[in-house]
């Protein structure tokens, strides 16, 4: 990991905002496509001054048409160019789905090699900031069952500036997911120049030997809320952020799992064909042995996300996931 001396505190989009000021600057390729990213900076403002600053030739703002600009994307990305792309929320990529896994994930192997696609989607999810239906899907079991895209998911401004630049120098595509709750809700401490975080390592924020609670993107907090409360009870938690949810860190998993005997997973998405499912079938293969209680899920429910009378009943809450840690540990 590359860190500099200098730190500025900032949000997650603000360091969203950096990283793509730091790889625009650094690199000619680097290109920004998306709706509304330029004049308007984008719906969350991520991109705010960048038009401004390096032309609209470099941060383009394309028609309304995912499968279009994601699609020219691919091609550019083919012929020597590094886009970033922004999807102005996760469900609004759908009509790109077939350019995703059709092209983008596959021409690496479709041309043995001879060409990639270093293409980043950047896309805000999740529920919790009361938008209207389809823009707070938590979808992305559906492109980690998708070989040759990598999905990254980053909780902290600082995690989400160092994967983002990792994300734009990796050779092939990557979808990475900002958790909305997360974009202005905390402030930290942030190294104004270039640094990377590797994609596939997880980050363990919290160490106990009792219980390993293991999640990702806008759960973080929730679950280091539950594991705080926890620590009154005398019941210490491992709290692991997966950080990728593909690649997995099978290896932080194992370690934390085989430590504590006991897991809790946490993630908003549904239920049903959840990241956790690949997650608890790690700790089934690698870890069974070590069990002492059955893993527990805390998840979203197999329904469309509500509207905003009910979002808060569809998210897991820091209660939930304490009621799942005391059940393993009375198992």
């Amino acid at each position: 990991m590359k860190t500099a001396v200098e730190a500025k505190t900032m949000t997650l989009v603000e360091a969203i905002t950096d990283a793509l000021d730091i790889m625009l600057n650094e690199k000619e390729e680097v290109l920004l496509l998306g709706e509304d990213i330029g004049k308007n900076g984008g719906v969350f403002r991520a991109t705010d001054g960048l038009q401004a600053k390096y032309g609209e030739g470099r941060v383009i703002d394309t028609p309304l048409s995912e499968a279009g600009f994601v699609g020219a994307g691919i091609g550019m990305a083919v012929n020597g160019f590094l886009p970033v792309i922004e999807i102005q929320f996760l469900g609004f990529i759908y009509p790109a789905y077939e350019q995703i896994m059709t092209h983008a994930s596959r021409i690496r192997m479709r041309t043995m090699g001879h060409f990639t696609v270093p293409m980043v989607i950047r896309a805000p999810y999740g529920a919790g900031v009361r938008a209207p239906e389809i823009h707070c899907d938590s979808t992305e079991a559906i492109f980690t069952h998708m070989p040759g895209i990598k999905v990254v998911c980053p909780s902290s401004p600082y995690d989400a500036k160092g994967l983002l630049i990792a994300a734009i120098e990796d050779p092939d595509p990557v979808l990475f997911l900002e958790p909305m709750r997360c974009y202005r809700s905390a402030k930290e401490e942030v190294p104004e120049g270039k640094y990377s975080i590797e994609i596939g390592k997880g980050n363990k924020l919290m160490e106990g030997d009792d219980v390993t609670v293991i999640t990702w993107g806008a759960m973080v907090p929730e679950a280091m809320k539950a594991a705080e409360l926890m620590k009154e009870k005398n019941t210490h938690c491992d709290v692991i952020d997966l950080r990728t949810l593909f690649p997995l860190d099978k290896d932080m998993i194992a370690e934390s799992v085989q430590k504590t005997g006991r897991t809790v997973i946490v993630h908003e998405a549904h239920a049903t064909g959840g990241v956790g499912n690949d997650v608890l079938a790690i700790i089934n293969d690698t870890s069974f042995l070590y069990q002492k209680a059955p893993v527990e899920r805390v998840t979203g429910f197999d329904a469309p996300v509500p509207y905003f009378g009910f979002e808060d009943h569809y998210l897991p809450t820091p209660a939930r996931i304490q009621h799942a840690i005391e059940k393993v540990m009375k198992f």
